[in-house]
């Protein structure tokens, strides 16, 4: 149990280490990010459910991001590997409802079903796969001031904020009960049922404690409700090329089928 709270730990300083990075990526500021993250989100799920080959071609901007900023793609997919089975399954029954014949390779018959399917899981990747891009490059002071800039609520924010960094502390209490209770129990696999309760109420506490201490600490770094002490940046004329470039290639592919265009260029 101890082992399982410690690889949450890591997992949890892995993405603020992944946030600093200094790679072009990272340079770019959050509002930017933010607003291409959401337009590419966009773009992909409005595909049509049949159009597998023009969705492809939307592979290039977490593929490209991902060799920019050094971030590894066997992270992203670590990190998610509770999602992915559920973005996975949200057609698995489409080639079983749709059995309509599409085309035949050699004696299988692909459906549109099968179709469908596939497109669904390639949306749902793909937007994971950006949405990790943007926490993994972003550092959440500065994402939270993104959101406060557009107006979203401060309570909100506040708690998003809270939840990200008080989900670390939660996680130390629990492991510092957890070693304390097992070099009192040696050789007991767990926690006894009976210790339960005295368990999670020492865990409440210690935590409201540490809690107290993070937000003193928030407090004398300047915040009282705001993100003043964070920049949220977005103006630079390479920010704007970022965003300009990236937009404007999400809706000419979502117009043109880029991947067909392709396709048909080489066997000419």
């Amino acid at each position: 149990m101890s082992q399982n709270i410690e690889r949450s730990i890591r997992d949890l300083r892995e993405m603020d280490t992944l946030a600093s990075g200094d790679s072009p990526l990272h340079k770019v500021s959050a509002g930017v990010k933010l607003l291409v993250t959401v337009v590419y989100i966009l773009v992909v799920v409005s595909f049509d459910k049949f159009n597998m080959s023009g969705l492809m071609f939307m592979l290039l901007y977490p593929a490209l991001l991902f060799a920019v900023s050094g971030i590894p793609v066997s992270t992203c997919f670590y990190k998610l590997r509770f999602v992915l089975p559920l973005v996975c399954a949200v057609g698995i029954f489409n080639p079983i409802l749709d059995r309509t014949p599409a085309f035949e390779i050699g004696s299988f018959v692909v459906t549109t079903g099968m179709i469908s399917m596939i497109t669904l899981l390639m949306k749902g990747v793909f937007c994971l796969m950006a949405s990790f891009l943007l926490v993994a490059s972003t550092r959440i002071e500065a994402l939270c001031a993104v959101l406060r800039k557009i107006h979203v609520p401060s309570m909100l924010v506040t708690l998003l904020l809270l939840t990200f960094r008080y989900a670390a502390v939660l996680a130390e209490e629990a492991n510092v009960m957890t070693q304390a209770y097992s070099l009192r129990a040696p050789g007991q696999k767990g926690i006894h049922y009976k210790a339960w309760g005295s368990f999670l109420g020492q865990l409440l506490l210690r935590s409201i404690d540490r809690a107290d201490e993070l937000y003193s600490s928030m407090l004398l770094r300047g915040y009282h409700g705001e993100f003043y002490y964070a920049q949220a940046g977005g103006g630079s004329i390479r920010d704007v090329l970022y965003a300009v470039f990236w937009c404007a290639l999400f809706i000419a592919a979502r117009c043109v089928n880029f991947t067909q265009l392709l396709g048909t260029s080489v066997m000419r």
